[in-house]
């Protein structure tokens, strides 16, 4: 689950990234960023190049990528991830399907819920009762055979 999760949250953040910059053309708005333009902005009359970069690089997309290869690198050494992870992404996901309903805010959703039930089921796994044998082993300690 927690796999599942995370590359929903890469292939999001992607297309959101990849979409705004070919979909909305933010990309011909790239040189400005750059002049030195948006160094003045005000926020409550954007310029086309501000809104492209809010849209862009400024938005939550790139860290979300980030997040989702996060927690596929944990999720490849078997560390699991705290569940406030979660529970603030379904957060933040919510308050975003109130602002924005007609925005595909419930794959983060159910990218939030995938997450969840991934931890809780490592966590139970992790709980449970492990054989003597490997647990004397992985402290050190050597089983006595009678």
């Amino acid at each position: 689950m927690i796999r599942i999760a995370a590359w929903l949250m890469v292939l999001y953040a992607t297309a959101h990234t990849v979409g705004a910059f070919v979909v909305e053309d933010a990309a011909r708005h790239v040189p400005a960023w750059f002049s030195g333009e948006l160094w003045g902005e005000d926020f409550s009359n954007m310029s086309p190049a501000g809104s492209a970069l809010w849209l862009t690089l400024a938005s939550f997309a790139p860290p979300l990528f980030i997040l989702g290869l996060l927690l596929l690198w944990l999720h490849r050494r078997r560390i699991t991830p705290p569940a406030f992870v979660a529970w603030m992404l379904g957060g933040l996901t919510m308050i975003d399907g109130v602002i924005n309903p007609f925005t595909p805010w419930p794959i983060l959703l159910l990218a939030s819920v995938l997450l969840l039930i991934g931890i809780r089921r490592a966590k139970r796994e992790n709980d449970r009762p492990h054989d003597s044998v490997t647990d004397a082993s992985r402290l050190g300690h050597s089983r006595e055979v009678g």
